[in-house]
C-alpha cells in the first residue's frame, strides 16, 4: 500500500448528501477480485449515457478535474453496501482523500485498508473547501496528514482528527498484509519454537 504523507491535489466538488457505494461503484462491476481496472467505472450512471458517452456536465469529465485527487463531498459519504470495490475504484482513479462532514462506518475503514484518507470536518469548513473546489484546477487543497491539516488554496487552514492507529498504518503504508509482515521475525520464533516443542503438530 503506498503511504499517504502530505497531498497537494485538485479536489473535486461533489455537494451531493447520501453518496453510496452503488453509486460509487455499481453492482455490475463487482464481478472481479482485482483492485486495478475499477477506476473506468468510478460512478459509472453519473458519468455516462447508456450508449457509453460520457456526461458532460459530470464533475469527473469535466477539463479541470479530470485528475482530481481529492474529493470534496456532501454528508454521509459511502453509505450503502459494504462492498471494499467503492474505494477500489475511487484509488483506481486517483483519489487519495475524501472530505467531508460524516461517512458510513465500513466504507471508513475499508479506506484506511486501501490508502484514502477519509477526512471529518465540521459543515463549515467543508462549505469552504467546496467553495474553493469549485474554483477548478488552479486551486488546490493540500492535506497534511503528519500535521493533520487540510489548507485551502486561500491559506485557510483546518485541523482534523484521525485515531493514531489508522494515522500510523497511512504513514507507513500499512494494510492488514503489511502489519502482518511487520511481525514476520517474531511469527517465525514462535513457529520454529512450536515445532521443537510440539513436532507433533
Amino acid at each position: 500500500m503506498d503511504k499517504f504523507t502530505t497531498l497537494t491535489g485538485i479536489a473535486a466538488p461533489m455537494p451531493l448528501v447520501n453518496i453510496d457505494t452503488d453509486m460509487i461503484i455499481p453492482k455490475q462491476f463487482l464481478k472481479t477480485i482485482k483492485r486495478s481496472g475499477l477506476g473506468k467505472n468510478l460512478f459509472d450512471e453519473m458519468r455516462y449515457n447508456q450508449d457509453g458517452s460520457e456526461i458532460a456536465d459530470f464533475v469527473l469529465n469535466q477539463p479541470a478535474y479530470r485528475t482530481a485527487e481529492i474529493i470534496v463531498a456532501g454528508d454521509n459519504f459511502g453509505c450503502g453496501s459494504s462492498r471494499e470495490h467503492a474505494p477500489w475504484a475511487l484509488l483506481d482513479f486517483g483519489i487519495r482523500c475524501v472530505i467531508s462532514t460524516s461517512f458510513a462506518d465500513i466504507f471508513f475503514s475499508n479506506c484506511f485498508k486501501n490508502g484514502i484518507l477519509p477526512v471529518v470536518l465540521p459543515p463549515e469548513a467543508v462549505a469552504h473547501l467546496m467553495e474553493d473546489a469549485r474554483k477548478g484546477a488552479n486551486a488546490r487543497i493540500t492535506v497534511d496528514l503528519e500535521a493533520q491539516t487540510v489548507t485551502a488554496s486561500d491559506g485557510e487552514s483546518f485541523s482534523f482528527d484521525i485515531d493514531p492507529f489508522k494515522k500510523h498504518c497511512l504513514i507507513n503504508g500499512l494494510d492488514d498484509i503489511g502489519l502482518t509482515l511487520e511481525k514476520v521475525s517474531s511469527i517465525d520464533s514462535f513457529e520454529a519454537e512450536a515445532s521443537q516443542s510440539r513436532p507433533w503438530v
